[in-house]
Order: C-alpha cells, then sequence, then structure tokens
C-alpha cells in the first residue's frame, strides 16, 4: 500500500485532461491532490470522476486557481468569492468521498509509525517578500520586473477584509487541529503552497515569492510532527530535507512543464512508505524531471 501526491494538473488543459484520463488505476493506495486542480468547479469534477474510481481514497486541497472567481458566464458557482467558493469546492469533494482540509484527519493503515495524512489550506500573506515591506510594497516591488499575479485580480477575501487577514485565520485554524493530534503520532502535512521561503526557487520569476506563502508556517516542521510535507504550487519539482523532515514539491504544471510522452504517472510521487532517512546527510533539492 503506497500513498501518493500529485498537485497543479491544471485541468483547464486539454493535455492535461487527456492524460489524466489514461492514469493507471492503484485500487489499494492513497492520492494526494495538492491543489490547482483548475480555475472552475468543472475541472474539479472532471478530476474527481477521473480519479476516485482509480484509488482507494483521495485527499484534496485548494491552490490559488481553485480560488479564482471566473464570473458568472463561466458556469454554476463561478461568481462565488472567496470562502463561499471555497465552502462549493469542499461540498464538490464531499460530495465525491475526497477529503478536504474541513474533515477529520485520515490514520494511515500502512506499514510504519502511527501517521495521520493532515489536508491544510493556508495560503498567502506576501511575507515571503523582503524583511519589512507591506503587502502593498511587495506588490509593487514585483511590479518593477513585469510581475503581478493574476490573484491580485481573481482571488477575494471575502468575508476577510484582505488576503492576508483571511490566511492568518486559516493559519490559526490549522494550528489547533494539529495541536490536536496525539503525541507520538506522525504527520503528512498537505497544503499548496510552500511552507518556508527557502523552499520558492523561481529562477525565472523570483520576485513572485510573496504569493507563495506565509512566514507563520517556517517553524511548524520542528513545531509539530511531521514526517513530510507536500505542496505544489512552484511548478518545480523537488524533495528536500529539513531537520530531518522530508518536504515534496509535487506539481505537474502547465503542458510546457512536464513531458506529454511520459505520462501523468511517471510524476506521481511516493509519499509513503517513502524514504525515512535524508540521503547521504544533504537537505537538497533532488530536481524531478
Amino acid at each position: 500500500m503506497k500513498l501518493w501526491a500529485t498537485s497543479d494538473l491544471h485541468l483547464g488543459y486539454k493535455e492535461n485532461r487527456a492524460a489524466l484520463a489514461e492514469l493507471p488505476a492503484y485500487p489499494d493506495d492513497w492520492l494526494i491532490l495538492g491543489g490547482d486542480i483548475g480555475e472552475k468547479a468543472t475541472h474539479l469534477e472532471f478530476c474527481f470522476r477521473e480519479v476516485v474510481p482509480r484509488f482507494a481514497k483521495v485527499f484534496w486541497v485548494p491552490g490559488n486557481h481553485e480560488l479564482w472567481t471566473m464570473g458568472a458566464k463561466a458556469g454554476a458557482g463561478e461568481e462565488l468569492r472567496g470562502d463561499n467558493k471555497y465552502q462549493l469546492l469542499v461540498a464538490l469533494a464531499r460530495h465525491h468521498g475526497v477529503l478536504t482540509p474541513e474533515d477529520p484527519f485520515e490514520t494511515w493503515p500502512g506499514d510504519g509509525p502511527p501517521t495521520v495524512i493532515a489536508p491544510a489550506f493556508v495560503g498567502y500573506d506576501y511575507s515571503f517578500s523582503p524583511d519589512g515591506m507591506t503587502a502593498e510594497q511587495a506588490v509593487k516591488w514585483a511590479r518593477e520586473t513585469g510581475i503581478r499575479a493574476r490573484d491580485e485580480d481573481m482571488v477575494f477575501p471575502d468575508p476577510y477584509d484582505s488576503r492576508q487577514t483571511w490566511c492568518h485565520a486559516r493559519v490559526a485554524y490549522t494550528e489547533e487541529r494539529l495541536m490536536d493530534v496525539p503525541d507520538g503520532t506522525r504527520i503528512v502535512l498537505i497544503n499548496h503552497w510552500p511552507l518556508r521561503r527557502d523552499l520558492v526557487r523561481l529562477f525565472r520569476i523570483p520576485r513572485y515569492a510573496p504569493w507563495c506563502g506565509t512566514r507563520l508556517t517556517e517553524n511548524w516542521h520542528r513545531q509539530f510532527n511531521f514526517s513530510v510535507v507536500v505542496s505544489g504550487h512552484l511548478h518545480m519539482r523537488a524533495t528536500d530535507w529539513r531537520d530531518g523532515v522530508r518536504f515534496e514539491e509535487v506539481s505537474i504544471g502547465y503542458p510546457r512543464h512536464w513531458t506529454q510522452d511520459k505520462g501523468m504517472a511517471h510524476y506521481l510521487r511516493e509519499i509513503l512508505p517513502g524514504p525515512t532517512e535524508t540521503p547521504l546527510g544533504l537537505e537538497g533539492p533532488t530536481w524531478h524531471r
């Protein structure tokens, strides 16, 4: 029995939809979907219809693309904003039997120490920018190199007054849930955005970092009993180690970010059992092509 992970399927692209439809079945295994499945509820509907019959259990967390408000012309529910859009997607996932950040943590029944799978939705607060910058300054700083995330026009924080406030509320909610995990139980944490700034490696667009996470999570791997942290968002597949904790960036990305001839199964990342020790004492990254 294995726990696999992938993210950033971006099913608005026909190439990615076709590849997902060709994914083999793994009837004894579990699957993590780490966000950015698509921009519309219909993209999630397609994904869940494809993967749920192929795996024994499926987990999903939202990325920024799922939270985009696309407008009423894009389909039912696409005019919803902020938490209302998120709750619509949670309901859709539950309808298909997919576990979300709002559901009880599931205990891993496979080999190894007691472990729970913990889906999370934390988001970002622009703090992955130079010290002392406000959110407004971070957006301006990124704009100096021609970068402006589409989230600025597509992700709304309603009912919160800002994306930062929404992020901080989600951090507090997630921390409370993690503190309830019994002592001695290990945790596989899933969050679309990286937990640490030093894992944000965007060589061509380094000033996209403000939309990539929050400093509030940088020490979670020391505070909680994590064994693995699964994320996506960067389209830079890699394995890293920090203080004995494995960090897995598992994204597929846009069609130009992966090789279609290899098939989507090639890009599934084994999370459990997986390696349990830092290879050769190196922290990483180990890039995955």
